[in-house]
C-alpha cells in the first residue's frame, strides 16, 4: 500500500476480517497472529501472508512498531485462572495477557478490542472490571466501549459484539475523552436479496426435518427465503451442528430446506464474495461464526483514523506554539 494513513497489528487474527476492515481506511498490516491452522490457511488464502502462530510464545519486543493494535480476544475468567496458577498479575495466564503485555513493550497510539456482548457480565462482572482497569490505570490509556449490533450497520444479521477502543493518554489531555462512535444506520438491510437459488449440497433430509427441525410447532428454527426483509440470528461457530433453537436454514435445495451457502455466511458477515475459504464446509462455518462483521469494524475503523488524526494535527500545532 503507497503512503498507508497508520500501520496495524491483527491480533487473534481469524480470518481477517478486522484487517479487511482497517485497509479499507487506508492503513497497513505490519504483523499478523492466529494460532488455529485451518483459519491460517484461510488468512494465507487471501492476505498471501502467513500469521504467526501461538501469541503466547511470541516476545512483546518482536512484534513490529504500530500506531494500532486490534485484537478480538477470547473471553475467559481472570480470577479463577489467576487463583489456580498463583500469578503475579490478575490477567496472566489469559490471552487478555497478552495483549496487555504487547501494549505496554510497543505503546501503539490506539488499541481496538472485540468480544462478545457476555464480556460485561462475565465472572459477575470481575472480567471486565480487570480489563479496564489494566489498560486505563496500567498502561495509560483512554478507554471507551460500547455494545454495537451489525443488524444497525448494514449487515442482515443481529450480532451484537462488545467494541472498546483506547487512545495514549499523552495524546489527549482531556480527561473527559469519549470516543466517536459511528451512528446507527435508519435503513436495516434483509436477507432476502443475498439468499440464493437452486443451491445443491446444503441440504438438511427429510428425516431430520420431520424428527428434529420441525418436531415442534414453536416458530423454530428460523427460516428464510428470497423474500425475506428480516435480519437473521447471530451465526455462530457451531452452525454445522444444525441447531434448531438458535439455527437460520434456508427454503430451497434437493428437500426444501438446507443449510446457508457460503456466499450467504459471507453476506451476512459482511465479507466480500471474492474472499475465499480454502477449507472444508465444516471449518468456513466455524470460521465465519468467530469472524467479525466486517462492516461494523470498517465504520469503527474509520472513527478511530479520523479521531487519530485529529488528535495528531493538534499535537503538532501545539509544539509549534511552544517552539
Amino acid at each position: 500500500m503507497n503512503n498507508p494513513l497508520y500501520s496495524f497489528i491483527d491480533l487473534f487474527a481469524g480470518v481477517g476480517g478486522i484487517r479487511l476492515a482497517f485497509t479499507r481506511n487506508g492503513c497497513s498490516c505490519v504483523f499478523s497472529s492466529e494460532w488455529d491452522v485451518h483459519s491460517q490457511k484461510t488468512y494465507q488464502k487471501n492476505f498471501g501472508e502467513l500469521p504467526y502462530g501461538d501469541i503466547t510464545k511470541i516476545e512483546a519486543a518482536d512484534v513490529p512498531d504500530h500506531d494500532i493494535l486490534t485484537g478480538g480476544f477470547p473471553c475467559q475468567p481472570f480470577s479463577t485462572i489467576g487463583k489456580r496458577e498463583g500469578f503475579s498479575h490478575p490477567t496472566q495466564g489469559t490471552l487478555f495477557y497478552d495483549i496487555a503485555r504487547i501494549i505496554k513493550e510497543k505503546k501503539p497510539s490506539v488499541f481496538l478490542l472485540e468480544n462478545v456482548a457476555g464480556l460485561y457480565s462475565h465472572d459477575s462482572g470481575e472480567t471486565f472490571k480487570v480489563i479496564k482497569k489494566t489498560l486505563e490505570k496500567e498502561l495509560g490509556y483512554w478507554v471507551d466501549d460500547k455494545i454495537l449490533d451489525s443488524a444497525d450497520f448494514g449487515v442482515p444479521q443481529h450480532r451484537k459484539r462488545v467494541y472498546i477502543v483506547g487512545f495514549r493518554k499523552d495524546l489527549s489531555p482531556n480527561k473527559n475523552f469519549q470516543f466517536d462512535w459511528p451512528k446507527k444506520e435508519q435503513n436495516k438491510v434483509g436477507i432476502g436479496q443475498f439468499v440464493e437459488k437452486g443451491i445443491s449440497g446444503y441440504t438438511i433430509s427429510k428425516h431430520l426435518q420431520g424428527s428434529y427441525i420441525f418436531k415442534k410447532d414453536d416458530g423454530r428454527p428460523q427460516i428464510i427465503d428470497t423474500d425475506s426483509n428480516i435480519q437473521v440470528k447471530t451465526l455462530v461457530s457451531t452452525y454445522h451442528k444444525i441447531q434448531r433453537l438458535t439455527g437460520t436454514f434456508v427454503r430451497d435445495g434437493e428437500t426444501g430446506l438446507r443449510l446457508l451457502s457460503e456466499n450467504e455466511c459471507k453476506a451476512i458477515m459482511g465479507f466480500p464474495e471474492y474472499f475465499e475459504f480454502p477449507v472444508s464446509r465444516t471449518q468456513m462455518y466455524r470460521q465465519m461464526g468467530n469472524s467479525v462483521a466486517v462492516p461494523v469494524v470498517e465504520k469503527v475503523a474509520a472513527q478511530i483514523v479520523k479521531q487519530l488524526a485529529r488528535l495528531h494535527e493538534a499535537q503538532a500545532k501545539y509544539k509549534l506554539k511552544t517552539a
